[in-house]
């Protein structure tokens, strides 16, 4: 964040900067700064402003896609979105399921995943619309959204290829495992497959802290983790930073249009959370972010153990160089266990951190062109 000085000028113009960092997903981690030594129930009572916020949350707006689309396919936890057909091969972008929102994949008319993928040639393109969990989905689990997943995939013809982007990596890399025949090539970005791996801070608090905490807050949120307790979670622990430094800056660019628009269009986004399944919540961070079992070998996956082995189509790592929420070890560490050849397996590092993976101006112009030709690539003559 750009700090303010007591001879700042309006006139002086500065670079619109994101001053969030992340996914909401991983923001209850840091409630737990500080409490290291202290048990659950002070853990509890820390939480408990968080109560408040249903009773006084106001309805958001809610963000819009950048690019012409239509809804190919509506079921229980998401849609299908079409931006371009014509392939033999449809290219499936799995967003973050993470508590924001899926248009951070169609962000903008400059910083859009699904505009670069077209312009760049790339047909056939679909993207998952997460929606928000109600209460009739605290009880669905990963095996519900693989189902559903699977019944994407065979609505666009049974043979995709996936690009997974943060958690929905991890979807992709189960689902590849569950279904070798139905993946033709895959993308991971930014996906956390070996959580084992590297320091980041999601790490060293999944490791460090107790499932009592989670199992609380999904609680209070009436099984869900509710998406306004996630940002207000957040916010807490930034305050001076949230509810008064990037207002400031605002203030200082207010008759720069295009910053303000930036700053709003951001905001719309931010601001607006989705909750998730309480069951589903849980059941991620003890078996893949605690216990790693998705790397190991030892998810069970619709009634099956899986193994990373099985995969044996084309695979893209992308890793960003200062994402702290996912290190580049994780992402690049799938190599270690994929059954693809390493011959077929591309490793990438991309400027910047996490969400500028799939939004970022310099990764979309940079690294994403030279993807999507890889992918038409891997999509030639494939029946």
């Amino acid at each position: 964040m750009i700090k303010t000085e007591p001879n700042a000028s309006k006139a002086e113009k500065k670079p619109f900067s994101f001053p969030e960092v992340g996914v909401p997903f991983f923001w209850p981690f840091a409630l737990f700064m500080g409490f290291e030594e202290k048990g659950v129930e002070e853990l509890r009572d820390g939480l408990k402003f968080l109560e408040e916020v249903e009773e006084t949350d106001v309805d958001k707006p809610m963000p819009e896609w950048a690019s012409e689309n239509h809804v190919e396919l509506e079921l229980h936890t998401l849609k299908i979105r079409s931006f371009d057909q014509g392939a033999k091969i449809p290219t499936l972008i799995v967003a973050p399921y993470a508590g924001h929102t899926s248009t951070i994949v169609d962000f903008g008319p400059k910083q859009s995943l699904v505009a670069t993928l077209i312009e760049s040639g790339v047909k056939g393109v679909y993207a998952t619309d997460w929606k928000s969990a109600t209460p009739q989905m605290s009880s669905y689990d990963i095996d519900n959204y693989l189902s559903e997943l699977t019944v994407c995939v065979d609505h666009l013809g049974g043979k995709v290829n996936l690009a997974g982007m943060c958690q929905g990596g991890w979807l992709c890399a189960m689902f590849a495992t569950r279904f070798p025949g139905k993946v033709n090539s895959m993308i991971l970005a930014g996906a956390p497959i070996n959580t084992d791996a590297g320091n980041g801070i999601i790490k060293q608090y999944a490791n460090k802290y107790p499932m009592e905490f989670y199992q609380e807050l999904v609680s209070m949120g009436g099984g869900n983790l509710k998406g306004e307790f996630m940002l207000e979670g957040f916010k807490s622990m930034n305050p001076e930073k949230e509810y008064f430094e990037k207002y400031v800056e605002l203030y200082e660019h207010i008759e720069d249009p295009t910053y303000v628009e930036r700053f709003d269009h951001f905001e719309r986004w931010y601001e607006h959370t989705i909750s998730l399944p309480g069951k589903w919540y849980l059941q991620v961070v003890k078996e893949l972010f605690k216990e790693n079992r998705l790397f190991k070998g030892e998810f069970i996956a619709l009634g099956k153990k899986i193994s990373l082995r099985d995969v044996m189509c084309p695979v893209y790592l992308l890793a960003g160089e200062s994402d702290d929420i996912t290190p580049k070890e994780q992402v690049f560490d799938a190599e270690k266990v994929l059954g693809t050849p390493s011959s077929m397996i591309v490793k990438e590092t991309a400027k910047g951190g996490h969400i500028g993976l799939f939004m970022g101006s310099t990764p979309l112009r940079e690294n994403w062109p030279h993807i999507a030709e890889w992918l038409k690539h891997n999509s030639e003559g494939t029946k």
